[in-house]
């Protein structure tokens, strides 16, 4: 290598990114080079949202290729095989390319192409219908991931509905009970990078939420010394990767994790100082030990006659572990007080009855290592997940609805999504208008049929609106099917718990940034996506306006412009004020490089908050914020 020989790089500069040469690999070895403008966004092929950079060719105007965003501060550059894959759903010969109306009867294969102003009109005009009739509790918005946070509980609040469904409660709603009966979050944000231990109940390096992001965090806190335990019955690349591996029977991990606990209190290696001060340990004397005097110096002791059962030699018996392996893995903890990390997401502790004991205990670890909010620990998920307050959001709709949070389930965290049709089906409501997003409830659900029944009966489901790039099982019975775009081809904002710090993704339509950069003027994003496809936010508002022409209803106005009253927000005009308003130290970082925070964030697609998270309960609370 000679001085004139330029260093190899990962990716190309920043600065470079809206006008970057390279040869065409496919020519080699004749020398071709191509000129490529480099359009970030973010990767919506699972909810880790990881940085993406679209290659856009510049002379045949289409994506080449899709690569990781270096400056995107959770994955840093790096992607799954799910981001690169993004370039195959662009190019997929079976998607949904133009709104589609059914002609037959539901479920019979009978389309017909229509265009975006009749199927806003047509769904505006009985959306708008049942509002003015009182019938609020007959619309439905049914989503399984949402790809963005926070706007669509804001088109959901001015159209004054509890009008949101989830599949959460098929999904990850076990981990999450577990979680928030200790903190009120419903997960955790592990520290995995500055941690002593890392304890994995999960295949997390290689899947799950949020793996492309943890599993670089994983492997630095291994390198730097960290002992990694997992739990999973399968040697899979994470159990390859441990120090200890244990393939326990499935169902019998709370066991072992109590097993743990009572071995840290045991033997005295648990963070006492940290208990006595954040946990209620008088409540839990008072009400199971009134019988001992109400100081700390009984806990210990209450506690070991509580948990008498799980000891090691019943949790190797129960879990077909081994004895003195567990002992060492208590030790070991046990001497990592404060850097306690683990996490646990779906695997044991979703889908299966009492699967939301296993979280739970796991975090009741993290409790008695004193591991809650430290430098190496696990935090709650909000505080690293950063949400930004939405503009012109109005007040919560003040309606309930018992279709998705039946009375008779007070305890429920999530939407009881799973007893809809159930509910149709015995009379108990009616839907007028059914979204579904991102969600196949004939696929999805185990009691599918009962699915395919309820959506193949007006006399259930008066309007079927399914929102979806590609055909599914579900959409095939609906009766509008309406192509919204992939990760490339729409705008969102999303941030998750990955590290230690607080960050936001932009998710924007790459052929939309290319053509505005190129001088074209665009005034929907279907009007440069592949065929008609659209995105959700600008339908939600364009649809509103459809529902409340005259602003009768009180709804126009929550979509209107700023600064052409009388005319719908624009896209930019929302992110403006979001990204303006909403997320710290934004407008300043783009000021100081000659930009307005909204075209930093489409040059850069991320944006990291300043300050660590750690100890957030430590922090004086402002009054403003206790009035």
């Amino acid at each position: 290598m000679t001085e004139e020989t330029p260093m190899l790089q990962s990716y190309p500069p920043e600065e470079q990114w809206d006008d970057f040469e390279a040869l065409d690999a496919k020519s080699w070895p004749e020398k071709v080079k191509r000129k490529f403008r480099l359009v970030p966004t973010t990767c919506f092929n699972c909810e880790a949202t990881c940085g993406l950079l679209a290659w856009v060719d510049k002379d045949s105007g289409k994506i080449a290729k899709f690569e990781g965003n270096p400056v995107h501060p959770a994955s840093r550059g790096r992607n799954c095989a799910k981001g690169p894959a993004t370039i195959n759903q662009v190019e997929d010969p079976e998607r949904i390319l133009h709104p589609m109306k059914r002609v037959g009867a539901r479920g019979e294969g009978l389309w017909e192409q229509i265009t975006w102003d009749q199927a806003l009109d047509e769904i505006g005009d009985r959306i708008g219908k049942a509002f003015r009739e009182e019938r609020k509790d007959e619309v439905m918005y049914h989503v399984g991931r949402m790809g963005d946070d926070s706007y669509m509980e804001r088109v959901l609040h001015s159209w004054g509905i509890d009008g949101h469904n989830s599949h959460t409660n098929i999904c990850s709603s076990g981990a999450r009970v577990g979680y928030a009966t200790w903190m009120g979050f419903d997960r955790p944000s592990a520290d995995f990078a500055n941690a002593k231990v890392i304890f994995l109940i999960s295949s997390h390096l290689e899947a799950g939420h949020y793996f492309n992001p943890h599993a670089q965090r994983i492997m630095e806190g291994k390198e730097a010394g960290a002992t990694i335990i997992c739990i999973d019955p399968r040697l899979s690349n994470t159990a390859s990767h441990a120090d200890h591996w244990f393939s326990a029977w499935p169902g019998t991990e709370a066991f072992l994790l109590l097993a743990i606990a009572r071995m840290l209190i045991e033997n005295n290696t648990w963070d006492q100082e940290f208990f006595e001060r954040w946990v209620n340990w008088e409540t839990f004397l008072t009400a199971d030990r009134p019988d001992l005097e109400p100081v700390f110096s009984n806990v210990g002791p209450a506690l070991l006659e509580l948990y008498a059962e799980y000891t090691p030699a019943a949790a190797a018996e129960m879990c077909g572990i081994d004895e003195d392996q567990l002992r060492e893995v208590a030790r070991v903890i046990g001497e990592g007080l404060g850097g306690f990390a683990s996490h646990t997401w779906r695997a044991a502790s979703a889908g299966n009855e009492g699967g939301w004991q296993v979280s739970r205990c796991l975090q009741f670890l993290n409790v008695l290592t004193g591991s809650v909010g430290t430098e190496g620990g696990t935090n709650a998920n909000g505080w690293n997940k950063f949400i930004p307050v939405t503009p012109i959001h109005p007040e919560p709709q003040g309606e309930w609805n018992d279709l998705t949070w039946p009375a008779e389930y007070p305890l429920a965290h999530h939407e009881m999504s799973i007893l809809l049709p159930h509910f149709l089906k015995s009379g108990r409501g009616y839907i007028d208008t059914y979204f579904s997003r991102v969600y196949n409830p004939i696929w999805t659900n185990p009691d599918g049929f009962t699915w395919l029944e309820v959506l193949s009966d007006p006399e259930k489901v008066g309007c079927h609106i399914a929102l979806t790039p590609t055909w599914n099982e579900s959409a095939w019975f609906a009766d509008y099917v309406l192509p919204m775009g992939i990760a490339s081809e729409r705008h969102d904002v999303s941030s998750f718990e990955t590290h230690n710090g607080r960050w936001i993704g932009f998710r924007q339509p790459v052929m939309r940034r290319h053509a505005e950069l190129e001088g074209q003027k665009v005034e929907r994003t279907h009007e440069t996506n592949p065929g008609e496809v659209w995105e959700e936010q600008e339908f939600w508002i364009d649809l509103s306006w459809r529902i409340d022409p005259d602003g009768s209803l009180g709804i126009r106005q929550q979509f209107e412009s700023p600064d052409n009253p009388g005319q719908p927000l624009t896209i930019d005009e929302y992110y403006t004020m979001l990204f303006e308003k909403s997320v710290p130290g934004l407008p300043e970082a783009a000021q100081a490089e000659g930009m307005t925070a909204l075209e930093y964030m489409r040059t850069k697609g991320a944006f990291a908050i300043d300050g660590d998270q750690y100890k957030v309960y430590e922090r004086a609370v402002a009054d403003a914020d206790l009035a």
